[in-house]
């Protein structure tokens, strides 16, 4: 389990490589800051410049700073302690001590922030394009500054995909001629042969987890079959999110000819598979009359898809389905494991992702920006109350049972998952003496996500009342209680937003099962979590209360189960190695790192 570990200042003794210039800098430094910072000497050293005379005095400056700081901060913590000494007979609050260490430790002004050390990758290994202007996005820019370094690289495939395929997005996509004509000729009902540009249209009108899931399902079918990605606007994907593509829009045009994309259901005469049922499409090579492709179908692909439709993930269909310039993708959960199952995608799958369990780690970081006012949120909450902490504890709470909102049993779930994971410390029982915090020890911090007040509220009145066995000290933080999910309500997706992103930002993660934005935290913080399993009966605690997943990637709740050659339903989750059963939906399946 990796943890936060604060930069020491040079006074403390630090190597060289431990107190280089960009070490010191806050993590929202810029590029330029970090460029100054390396020109610089040793930040410890009173020695001016001799290369540049008219230099000297303020980059002498400069350097002294960090130690006169140190200083004045240890002066001040001196006088209070001595204070404290004659106020309280000569007992020091062990907190106080406690405190002014943590605060030497840190040092002065922002070196104390997370990461500080490591200069921000602001492109991700390659994911992202390089020169997008800043004012177009905070977050793009300055997200890597707040966020652990990933062992996770971006494959030399993957990222050669994405340039191309914005290129593509620039050339096809909304408010070019291409688009254009492409629009024509749906409007005419025409279908387009050997048509210059194609479309996936992404639809979901459920919560905002399962809309970035299947947004970044849709994407990756995108990406394989050399088509444009659009997403349904009328979900609010627009006000909460930056544009992904530099130059480009993902946003479906407000007067896209096909109206009611929100009202496909699986009775459509339009979906693929009613398609097939009422021979409009075959994939029969012997058929004996020439077949009209139609110009637009619907891939339906919601937890009530049929069997026609389920065969979106056969090879013969991806064949016939290439002739259809729009394709209207209609999910409401994670499908990329089904994309998998495709023998036709395999290969190229295989070299976009070497790293089977990090798909929608790529795929996420690349696709989903918080906007301006979301990263706003984001941002100046984790300075306020996350940034100090040397370790963060996520804790996503999703109740689907109305009854267990102040459920005993749940909390019980909960401590009964940190204590026996050591995810956090015990509480001592009452009577015991407390314990002096360990030197050196690691401080930790809870972020609780839940529409429910209630558990946050029992969680840090147990850590503000009762002292720890380890003697260490927890905060525990709550951005909102909404309560209840708020379909379709734009300031609770704010929140539900920003806080997935603070989730994200974690170190380690306790997650309930079936929540899609666990799935979505765990996923761009690229951790793999302990999930708490789903209670079976709400007056008792699941027991084991929770384990530990077997990878960060989203579950695909509804799996096809469909043998696409004998044409009927069956199990197919062993035809593919790097796939699992999900830890928490015992149907549900998973990519994995490949058993080798």
């Amino acid at each position: 389990m990796q943890q936060r570990k604060a930069p020491k200042a040079c006074a403390e003794g630090a190597t060289e490589q431990e107190a280089s210039p960009a070490a010191v800098l806050p993590r929202t430094a810029t590029a330029r800051d970090l460029l100054e910072a390396e020109e610089a000497e040793d930040q410890c050293s009173m020695t001016p410049r001799k290369k540049n005379k008219r230099r000297q005095a303020g980059a002498g400056e400069r350097r002294c700073r960090p130690v006169v700081n140190l200083l004045l901060v240890a002066f001040v913590v001196a006088v209070l302690l001595a204070v404290v000494l004659l106020v309280d007979g000569g007992r020091a609050p062990a907190v106080w001590i406690a405190a002014a260490g943590a605060q030497l430790r840190r040092g002065s002004g922002h070196a104390w922030l997370p990461y500080a050390r490591n200069a921000p990758d602001k492109l991700l290994g390659g994911l992202l394009a390089d020169g997008v202007d800043e004012k177009t996005c905070r977050s793009r820019h300055e997200s890597s500054a707040y966020r652990r370094s990933t062992p996770r690289r971006p494959s030399p495939h993957l990222v050669s995909r994405l340039r191309r395929h914005e290129e593509l997005q620039r050339r096809c996509g909304p408010g070019s001629d291409a688009y254009g004509r492409a629009v024509q000729q749906l409007s005419a009902g025409r279908s387009a042969v050997d048509a210059e540009c194609k479309y996936v249209v992404s639809v979901c009108n459920r919560g905002l987890g399962n809309r970035i899931l299947a947004a970044a399902s849709a994407f990756l079918y995108a990406l394989l079959t050399d088509r444009v990605l659009l997403v349904d606007r009328g979900n609010g994907m627009g006000e909460l999110f930056c544009e992904p593509f530099p130059g480009a829009t993902w946003l479906l045009p407000p007067d896209f000819p096909v109206a009611g994309l929100a009202n496909i259901t699986v009775d459509a005469a339009e979906t693929y598979g009613n398609m097939l049922k009422n021979k409009v499409l075959t994939t029969d090579s012997t058929h004996s009359t020439p077949m009209q492709v139609p110009a637009l179908a619907y891939a339906y692909l919601e937890h009530d898809y049929g069997d026609g439709d389920k065969r979106f993930f056969c090879d013969d269909d991806q064949r016939l389905m290439s002739n259809i310039q729009w394709l209207v993708a209609r999910m409401d959960t994670y499908s990329v494991p089904g994309l998998f199952q495709v023998p036709s995608f395999a290969e190229e799958l295989a070299a976009l992702f070497p790293e089977r369990d990090a798909v929608f780690h790529h795929l996420g970081r690349y696709l989903f920006h918080p906007a301006d006012h979301v990263w706003g949120l984001v941002s100046r909450y984790y300075r306020a109350y996350l940034a100090r902490a040397e370790q963060l504890v996520g804790i996503q709470l999703r109740v689907f049972d109305s009854e267990q909102g102040k459920s005993p049993h749940i909390l019980r779930q909960i401590t009964s998952c940190v204590w026996k994971e050591k995810l956090l410390p015990e509480l001592l029982a009452a009577g015991e003496p407390a314990v002096t915090p360990a030197p050196g020890g690691v401080s930790r911090t809870v972020l609780i996500a839940s529409l429910r007040p209630w558990f946050y509220e029992r969680i840090k009145s147990m850590y503000w009342e009762q002292p720890t066995a380890s003697g260490e000290d927890v905060g525990v933080h709550q951005p909102s209680h909404e309560e209840y999910q708020q379909f379709g309500r734009r300031s609770h997706d704010t929140k539900a937003w920003a806080e997935m992103y603070l989730l994200s930002l974690c170190d380690v993660l306790v997650t309930s099962g079936w929540s899609t934005f666990g799935y979505v935290a765990q996923g761009l913080a690229g951790v793999t979590p302990w999930v708490m399993y789903r209670p079976l009966n709400v007056s008792e605690t699941p027991d084991p209360p929770c384990a530990r997943d077997v990878s960060m990637e989203p579950c695909f709740h509804t799996p096809p189960m469909y043998d696409c050659k004998l044409k009927h339903t069956a199990d197919t989750a062993r035809s593919v190695p790097h796939l699992r059963r999900c830890q928490d939906v015992r149907w549900g399946l998973k990519l994995v790192v490949d058993p080798k």
